[in-house]
């Protein structure tokens, strides 16, 4: 099983999408926080489902059950904390919000084909990662492939 994570800055429209189409994604679960005021505009919330369902027939979902809270993203943007306990905090928030029952109810452990979507341009020091690895530590039966295009 395959899945995929992506990310948006550094990268132009056609690349973008030609990265999701080629790799056959079903379904880009976008867990930006805001995905409203970024700058790349076919990355906007309502512009990228329309792109993502017009021309490459993949459904959107966007979950901000799975994004960092604001106050564990300004910490770490400000510097008030470092990327090792932002991973810490964030890995503990998603055991608080029950996301596994949550995961259950929207996937079905169905994550082949899904592409966790973030801003960051590559997946290193980026929550999608994190969430990536979460999802591979609870279904570690399903044999999951994680991918960062």
């Amino acid at each position: 099983m395959k899945l995929f994570t992506i990310g948006f800055t550094k990268k132009t429209a056609r690349d973008f999408f030609a990265l999701l189409k080629n790799n056959r994604i079903k379904k880009v679960v976008d867990i930006r926080l805001n995905n409203a005021s970024q700058l790349a505009g076919f990355s906007k919330g309502e512009d990228l489902k329309f792109f993502l369902n017009e021309f490459c027939n993949i459904q959107y979902v966007h979950d901000t059950d799975l994004a960092p809270n604001k106050k564990l993203l300004d910490d770490y943007k400000n510097k008030k904390i470092t990327w090792l306990q932002y991973e810490q905090y964030f890995n503990n928030l998603l055991d608080e919000r029950d996301i596994i029952s949550r995961l259950d109810q929207n996937f079905n452990k169905g994550f082949d084909g899904i592409c966790l979507l973030c801003s960051e341009a590559t997946a290193a020091q980026c929550h999608r990662r994190l969430v990536a690895e979460y999802i591979k530590r609870s279904y570690s039966n399903l044999d999951i492939d994680i991918i960062h295009i």
